[in-house]
């Protein structure tokens, strides 16, 4: 457990961090472990494990796959990945 401020409660080590509370199941596809549903901070957490440039790929991901499947056109896709870049600069 972490303490970042005495104020505030103990949070678990794996807070924030996306590779343990959001990541990639065998398929490819993306989702949060049985352990995490249990858990009181699951969605401060994933929130704060989706602002960090981790988060940026994973929306890239959901944009490409989205393409993929048909979803969304050429030039949607265009414009979402050029948002996530400006982004992604800005930080």
């Amino acid at each position: 457990m972490t303490k970042t401020d005495p104020k505030e409660p103990m949070l678990p080590d794996c807070y924030g961090r996306l590779d343990i509370v959001f990541p990639k199941a065998k398929e490819g596809l993306r989702t949060s472990p049985i352990a995490c549903m249990a858990c009181v901070f699951k969605t401060e957490c994933l929130r704060e494990a989706m602002k960090g440039e981790d988060g940026a790929a994973v929306r890239e991901e959901q944009v490409d796959r989205a393409y993929r499947s048909g979803m969304m056109g050429f030039f949607e896709r265009w414009s979402k990945k050029k948002m996530l870049h400006r982004r992604k600069k800005q930080r």
